[in-house]
């Protein structure tokens, strides 16, 4: 069976412009054209047309008149729904990593949290909400759940266009990591009522931040 040349030009393109969108590089309400995204990407206009799809059911891209793709921005309502939903999906995947973690997974979200220390040193906003989406998503994988994983990798691209300034806020990214060892020492303690009040104080703080946005 022959493969088909467009599926990694395409998968190419979806990251690239999922990661545009998601760094602030395009704008809610930005048109996102496919020729000239083509151009740009050294690409065909098929694997940008796969793209872009992918994107509208990701619903980071919406239509708008005369048939074109803008960024979608994220209304009050929206950030309220995903922030609900988060909050009751956190908690399904901490209380089911407590019981399932392997001591290698541990290790590894240890050193996630080594990375933000690292990185918050520095300035780089887009590069620590990266490390914590690998915090995040982490848990949810050692959880065993592939569509709790899902769901959270999709809610967590909204928190990305929610969110961004809150991390600019004056100590927030040192809060933030002072509430990510929290809820990994409970974790490693297996303390499953600890690991769910301290995933709980964090999307509570988190929320707090984007509401003052």
């Amino acid at each position: 069976m022959q493969r088909d040349p467009n599926h990694g030009a395409g998968e190419h393109a979806y990251q690239v412009l999922r990661g545009g969108i998601l760094r602030g590089e395009y704008p809610p309400g930005t048109i996102l054209a496919e020729a000239e995204l083509a151009n740009d990407l050294g690409v065909s206009r098929t694997p940008v047309r796969e793209a872009l799809q992918r994107l509208v059911r990701d619903e980071l891209l919406e239509q708008a008149p005369r048939r074109q793709l803008i960024v979608s921005g994220v209304s009050p309502e929206r950030r309220d729904e995903v922030l609900l939903l988060r909050d009751a999906l956190e908690a399904v995947s901490v209380r089911e990593a407590c019981r399932r973690m392997t001591e290698e997974q541990l290790d590894q979200l240890r050193l996630s949290v080594f990375r933000q220390q690292r990185v918050a040193r520095g300035e780089d906003v887009d590069a620590f909400l990266e490390l914590d989406d690998e915090f995040h998503l982490a848990i949810a994988h050692a959880a065993g759940t592939p569509t709790l994983e899902r769901f959270l990798g999709q809610l967590r691209a909204f928190m990305r266009l929610i969110g961004r300034d809150a991390l600019r806020e004056p100590d927030r990214v040192a809060q933030v990591l002072v509430e990510h060892e929290s809820i990994l020492d409970a974790l490693e303690a297996r303390d499953e009522v600890a690991a769910l009040r301290a995933m709980h104080d964090h999307l509570e703080a988190t929320a707090r931040s984007v509401a003052r946005e």
